[in-house]
C-alpha cells in the first residue's frame, strides 16, 4: 500500500535544489518515484554497486550526461547522495553553469559533513524526511494503539509481524548504518549502548549516569549519542530558557524518532492504556508529528520543553508560543496543569494546551483541555505557525 505523503517536495524543487535525508525504510524511494514521476528527467541510485563504482572513479559522469542532452533548468533526482560526497562538487557546479535542480536524498549527511563535502552554501533546502504522521494516514488508516505499538515506519505500521520486523530493523541499523559510519567496530558495545539510550527516551540527558549503565566511558556515550542525531535516529530537544521567575534548567530532551524502535529496543510486550510506558509513548507521538510538520512546513520554527529549578515542567514549546503539556489521561486534573499555570505567569506564550485523551475541548483558568484528535488537525491545519 502506498499512502501519498504530505511533504510539499514538488513545491520546494520548482524553486531550487533540495537535500532530503531522513531513517531508513521511511519511504523516501516510493515517495520520490511518485512525486518525481514525469518531472525528474534523469534519476541514480547509488545503492547500484555498478554504477557507484563508476561514479567514485569519475564522479564527472552525471554532468558528461547532461551536456550530452543539453539539459537546462531540469530536475535530476539522486538517491542516496551520501555515498559519493565528492559529487556534491559536480552537483555545485551544475546548478551554477546549467540551472539544474536537484533532489539529494540518504539516510543520514554524516559521511558528507565528516568528508568536509560541499553542502551547496545555501544554494539547496535541507529537509528532513519522517516516518508516516496522522495526516497521511487519514480517518480511515490512522489508529493510536497500531502507531504506538508498531511505530510509523511504513512497512512496520501496516505489518502482521512487527515484533520481528522490528528486531530485524534495529539490527540492520546496527550492522548498516553504525558500522557503514565508520563510528564503531565494537557492535556488541554499541547495542548495549542503544538499549540504554532506549531507557533515557523522552527524559533529560545524563550522560555520565547512562554512560555507567552500559559500561562505557562519559565521552564515548557523549559522541554516539552525535551519531544518533547524525543519522537522524533520534532528536535533541533544547530546553526553553527565557523564563525570569523560575529559572530554567538548561540540559537537553532526547526522543528517538519512532515509537515502535523504543519498544522494540527495550524489548517490551505489545502496549495497552494500562501499561506505565503508555503515556511515554504517547508524549513521544505528539513530538513526532510536532517535529514532521516543523520540519515540513515550519523549518525556521523551534521545539523545545521547559523544567524549572524548581521542578515545574512543560513537555513542550512550540515555536515559542504555544506551551503543551502532553498526558494519555482521560481525566484531566488540576495536578496536571501545575506546570502550564507556573509557566503561564510568566505571560510568554499565547495559548497553554494539555493534549490528552479527553473527549471535548474545554477550558479551565486560561488552560486549554484537548483532545489529541483536535489538536493534530489544528497542528496540520497550521494554526501553531510561527507567524499566523
Amino acid at each position: 500500500m502506498y499512502i501519498q505523503r504530505i511533504i510539499p517536495i514538488r513545491e520546494l524543487l520548482a524553486k531550487r535544489t533540495v537535500l532530503l535525508f531522513g531513517p531508513r525504510q521511511t519511504g523516501k524511494s516510493s515517495f520520490v518515484r511518485a512525486q518525481l514521476d514525469g518531472v525528474a528527467s534523469l534519476s541514480y541510485n547509488l545503492l547500484d554497486q555498478g554504477f557507484l563504482l563508476r561514479i567514485l572513479a569519475d564522479p564527472t559522469l552525471i554532468r558528461k550526461e547532461v551536456e550530452a542532452k543539453k539539459l537546462r533548468n531540469a530536475v535530476v533526482f539522486i538517491d542516496e547522495i551520501q555515498k559519493c560526497p565528492a559529487l556534491m562538487d559536480e552537483v555545485h557546479l551544475m546548478i551554477e553553469e546549467y540551472g539544474i535542480r536537484f533532489l539529494l536524498t540518504g539516510s543520514s549527511a554524516r559521511k558528507l559533513k565528516k568528508s568536509g563535502a560541499n553542502l551547496l552554501g545555501g544554494r539547496g533546502r535541507d529537509r528532513t524526511f519522517h516516518p508516516l504522521v496522522s495526516r497521511e494516514l487519514g480517518a480511515e488508516h490512522f489508529d493510536l494503539d497500531r502507531a504506538l505499538n508498531n511505530g510509523l515506519i511504513p512497512t512496520h505500521y501496516f505489518s502482521d509481524e512487527t515484533d520481528e520486523d522490528l528486531a530485524s530493523y534495529v539490527g540492520r541499523y546496527l550492522t548498516e548504518e553504525i558500522a557503514g559510519e565508520g563510528v564503531s567496530r565494537n557492535l556488541p558495545a554499541f547495542s548495549r549502548f542503544l538499549q540504554v539510550a532506549s531507557t533515557a527516551n523522552g527524559q533529560m540527558i545524563n550522560y555520565s549516569s547512562l554512560a555507567s549503565d552500559a559500561q562505557l566511558s562519559r565521552s564515548t556515550v557523549q559522541n554516539w549519542f552525535q551519531v544518533l542525531y547524525d543519522t537522524l535516529l533520534a532528536w535533541e530537544i533544547k530546553a526553553y530558557t527565557k523564563t525570569v521567575k523560575r529559572k530554567a534548567i538548561e540540559t537537553a530532551k532526547f526522543y528517538f524518532f519512532d515509537t515502535g524502535v523504543v519498544r522494540a529496543l527495550r524489548r517490551l510486550p505489545r502496549l495497552t492504556r494500562q501499561h506505565a510506558e503508555w503515556g511515554e509513548l504517547f508524549e513521544q507521538f505528539i513530538m513526532m508529528e510536532m517535529k514532521a510538520w516543523l520540519d515540513y512546513f515550519s523549518p525556521l520554527g523551534t521545539l523545545n520543553y521547559w523544567r524549572s529549578t524548581s521542578q515545574f515542567e512543560v513537555d513542550f514549546i512550540l515555536n515559542e508560543k504555544f506551551a503543551i503539556e502532553v498526558k494519555s489521561t482521560s481525566h484531566v486534573t488540576s495536578k496536571h496543569l501545575s506546570g502550564l499555570k507556573a509557566l503561564r505567569e510568566e505571560g510568554l506564550c499565547a495559548r497553554y494546551i494539555v493534549v490528552c485523551s479527553e473527549q471535548r475541548h474545554r477550558l479551565e483558568g486560561g488552560i486549554e483541555i484537548m483532545p489529541w484528535q483536535d489538536f493534530l488537525d489544528e497542528l496540520w491545519g497550521h494554526a501553531f505557525r510561527l507567524n499566523p
